[in-house]
């Protein structure tokens, strides 16, 4: 790899051995992937994915105090993923027990250590911080050591940012330095498309479910998803960008997508158009049918299939101010029609701690809570890691927790029922 000679010294220990251990990991880590040089991170904030106090990430720990002792502070403040814990999220005697005996036993500790590291604010807990609430919105063409998928596929795809998929404490060791391996997402070739996605549905997809089979077919290439726009029109406004939030998880999680094109509304896709397509690019077309197979496609892990559901889950990733007040609305709607004046199963919709808060000064979350929804910060997937949470069947509208819990996957529709009315 060429370095600069600011890079070659942090290496060779002239800002100390802790930097040239980071600087040395980093060069280690854009080897393996062919990388030629590092590039400079230029976005203004950075975002961390590991936020929860597990009790076995004690060589985490171990490295923060290390960091903390030296002095070596994040160049970028940052945000991080959402915390674990909630008093307000329904469990029993039992599971409150294990979450706080046995997993996040760690969490305040940990919390305090990412203050002293560089945390942008104590409750920037979320994994979409690139809401406005939060702040920490890159600009297209800013480079950054970001990891979460769900905020990356964002962030590359939404925004035009640059970023790869890193894993946890390789983002903020990009950020301590201030130096990222230039490779992949962040090179102009490697953001070109190798897949073709044609939608030709009769309706609008769900984006959980849309995302989901792109990304079980496109596993970590690049598509340029044409026909979209149709339901989404060509411009980024909010409808749009939630739309594209949860479509954009799903293509992450259910594959590893780390950035999509949609024609004629994402931002390199309104600039280049289809000379992002690799010559030879392969195409996969999507109909009702098409999503109808992959919905059937996902197994029911339950230990009875056919159980009452117990909790439903919504908002992973995280909800955005607009999906809360819809949903309000929505919910409201449906139980008026059955007859029903609240929800029929215990549900939590999880949202930023600053989507939260100006959510809750509006008419909306009054009128959320006589319906009987609890809102919360938490990250559903941690609630799920807790073996005996895992055990109870919980359903949701998330692909992305879907894929890594127990969790029964249904469409925004088909959960609005089961909620207000019962239906399965």
């Amino acid at each position: 790899m060429i370095l600069t000679d600011e890079q070659k010294a942090i290496l060779n220990g002239e800002s100390g051995e802790t930097m040239a251990k980071i600087m040395k990991t980093l060069v280690m880590y854009g080897e393996a992937f062919g990388a030629e040089k590092m590039v400079p991170v230029t976005s203004k904030y950075n975002h961390l994915v590991t936020s929860f106090g597990l009790k076995a990430l004690t060589p985490v720990y171990t490295l923060m105090e290390k960091l903390i002792a030296e002095g070596v502070k994040s160049k970028q403040k940052f945000s991080a993923d959402p915390r674990p814990l909630d008093k307000n999220v329904p469990q029993n005697f039992l599971q409150k027990l294990v979450f706080n005996k046995f997993m996040y036993t760690k969490q305040d500790y940990y919390e305090e250590q990412l203050r002293e590291l560089g945390l942008m604010d104590k409750d920037a807990f979320t994994c979409t911080c690139y809401m406005d609430e939060v702040g920490n919105k890159p600009n297209m063409g800013d480079v950054l050591s970001w990891s979460e998928s769900s905020a990356v596929v964002y962030a590359n795809s939404v925004l035009g940012a640059r970023c790869n998929r890193n894993s946890g404490l390789l983002d903020l060791m990009g950020s301590i330095v201030g130096y990222v391996p230039y490779f992949g997402l962040l090179t102009d070739e490697g953001r070109r498309a190798s897949w073709i996605v044609k939608v030709n549905t009769t309706k609008m997809p769900p984006a959980q479910l849309l995302g989901s089979a792109i990304g079980m077919k496109v596993m970590e290439d690049v598509p340029y998803v044409i026909g979209l726009d149709k339901w989404l029109g060509n411009e980024l406004n909010d409808s749009a960008t939630t739309y594209l939030k949860d479509f954009g998880a799903a293509t992450a999680s259910n594959g590893a997508v780390g950035l999509y094109h949609i024609d004629a509304l994402t931002p390199e896709a309104k600039l280049y158009g289809k000379e992002l397509v690799l010559p030879g690019a392969k195409e996969y077309v999507i109909d009702d049918a098409e999503l109808e197979r992959v919905k059937a496609s996902y197994p029911v892990i339950w230990k009875n299939p056919d159980a009452k559901p117990k909790l439903c889950l919504v908002g992973c990733p995280h909800m955005s101010l607009r999906q809360l007040q819809d949903w309000t609305v929505n919910i409201e709607k449906s139980l008026s029609e059955a007859g029903n004046k609240k929800v029929l199963i215990p549900t939590v919709f999880t949202a930023a701690p600053a989507v939260l808060e100006k959510f809750n000064k509006t008419e909306y979350a009054e009128r959320l809570k006589k319906i009987g929804v609890i809102t919360s910060y938490i990250c559903p997937l941690m609630y799920m890691n807790n073996p005996l949470c895992a055990k109870m069947p919980v359903i949701t509208s998330s692909n992305k927790l879907r894929t890594y819990t127990t969790a029964k996957y249904y469409n925004e529709d088909e959960l609005l029922k089961i909620i207000t009315k019962g239906d399965k």
